[in-house]
């Protein structure tokens, strides 16, 4: 049986990332020009400190709209003058949620719910930014034939690592949730066969009416 997918198989490899003194507007045209929603900022290591996003950028917009509103007009001009720079290191939002590249597919989905996230950025060992796995990324994976996920469960389950007989069980699969029937010969296979399909990509669900005909987990 294979491992189960990580985020390296469907993460953006090498993505586009600012320094903490990137300005608010070359910020901005990076974002509309790539048409991405957010770009981590990264320390002179590469490892990522924080996130500036569309909304970051907003929320300074929005609070520029109402500088100087109701004082002289020399007032106004002289307070733009020395607005700040708005800097990368001043825009994001910090902590940024990382996760490491051994990460599986369902931690990954768990991480993103628990938290209300869109992405997560990937690091290697030594903390550097290597790729960002977004929802989408993770989506991907259901998008299996139910005809696919049947093909691996009676293969790499049930023939490769289980080696049951073909008439021993029958796999059906629909919409990603399996059904798996039949007798197998050991208890301790029926409980393998309830932990390995979930891992096989794109099994949403699973409905196990194996039955066994000796108990060798009471041995």
């Amino acid at each position: 049986m294979e491992p189960p997918l990580t985020v390296t198989a469907v993460m953006t490899s090498h993505p586009f990332a600012v320094a903490p003194d990137t300005e608010f507007k070359d910020i901005a045209v990076l974002l509309a020009r790539e048409r991405i929603s957010a770009v981590p900022v990264v320390d002179g290591h590469g490892r990522p400190v924080g996130v500036v996003s569309e909304a970051d950028l907003l929320n300074v917009q929005h609070a520029g709209d109402g500088v100087g509103r109701g004082l002289p007009l020399h007032w106004h001009k002289q307070r733009q003058s020395h607005r700040p720079r708005h800097l990368a290191r001043d825009l994001m939002t910090t902590p940024v949620r990382t996760v490491g590249t051994g990460t599986s597919l369902a931690e990954a989905a768990r991480e993103l719910a628990a938290h209300q996230l869109r992405r997560l950025f990937v690091v290697d060992g030594g903390g550097k930014l290597v790729g960002v796995v977004a929802r989408r990324d993770l989506l991907d994976v259901y998008f299996r034939s139910d005809r696919d996920v049947q093909r691996d469960v009676e293969a790499e389950v049930f023939g490769r690592v289980l080696h049951a007989e073909p008439a021993s069980f029958s796999v059906t699969v629909d919409h990603g949730v399996v059904t798996v029937l039949g007798r197998l010969e050991r208890r301790s296979a029926v409980s393998s066969a309830g932990r390995l399909i979930p891992l096989v990509p794109g099994v949403i669900g699973l409905c196990n009416r194996l039955d066994y005909v000796w108990d060798d987990e009471r041995l």
